[in-house]
């Protein structure tokens, strides 16, 4: 069901960052933006982000619902501070090594932490942009690593925004593995104990000799922390590939 309590008429608005947070006239505002931020991500974290309502949101801040108007004028502008105040809720984003490669690496892996401990932002960070002012220094960042690198700003953009729907992609699927698990009430291994007849039998069948090959012989899937250094793996041929014939 559509959460009734965010419905408002459509105006046309300036976005949420460029209004400022408290008016130059009247009192202070009794909540920051970053105080509804926290208490919304709270509560996405805990219950998902179908549970983030301006009913509850208001009661975790002991206020009135229609006073978070004042605030926020839509449920996009709350998602909005939601996603740019977990971009900045990280470790501050480390000076550049001059690095493309290691830099874009560890922004990567910065991303999908990120997304691991927000797992809601799945269906947020592929919507609209936020354009915070940490979003913004996030993507920054990312297109500072390739300065040194021969790329047009087209180039730079179209690499940019191909690692992020890399990372979302490969991190959406990590979840939902790990959900189905925990429907089932299952560990990976005890999963693993499940489907071995099945694959036993798909082996030999002989319709799908690469993937009996994969089934048999692929080494990754049987590493400690395998789904890590899938990713790492994984980032590494993709860097390769959209930035091809970088020094």
């Amino acid at each position: 069901m559509p959460d009734k309590s965010f419905e408002r008429p459509s105006v046309d608005r300036a976005l949420i960052w460029a209004r400022p947070e408290r008016s130059a006239k009247g009192p202070a505002p009794a909540r920051s933006r970053n105080e509804i931020a926290a208490a919304a991500v709270a509560l996405a974290d805990a219950h998902g982000i179908e549970a983030v309502s301006m009913r509850k949101l208001a009661a975790t801040l002991t206020i009135g619902a229609a006073s978070l108007y004042s605030y926020v004028l839509s449920k996009d502008e709350l998602h909005d501070l939601m996603v740019d105040w977990v971009e900045g809720a990280d470790a501050p984003l480390p000076p550049l090594t001059g690095d493309w490669r290691a830099d874009l690496t560890d922004l990567a892996h910065r991303i999908r932490r990120t997304i691991h401990r927000h797992p809601w932002l799945t269906s947020l960070a592929a919507g609209r942009p936020s354009f915070g002012p940490n979003s913004l220094a996030s993507i920054e960042h990312g297109l500072a690593a390739m300065d040194a690198l021969d790329l047009s700003i087209d180039d730079k953009l179209v690499t940019s925004e191909a690692l992020h729907s890399f990372v979302r992609g490969f991190v959406t699927r990590e979840l939902a593995e790990e959900q189905a698990l925990q429907r089932g009430g299952l560990t990976a291994e005890a999963w693993g104990r499940a489907a071995r007849p099945y694959m036993e039998s798909i082996i030999e069948g002989g319709l799908y000799p690469r993937f009996a090959h994969v089934v048999r012989d692929a080494q990754l899937p049987h590493e400690p922390d395998s789904r890590a250094l899938i990713f790492s793996t994984a980032l590494n041929r993709v860097l390769n590939g959209l930035i091809a014939g970088a020094p």
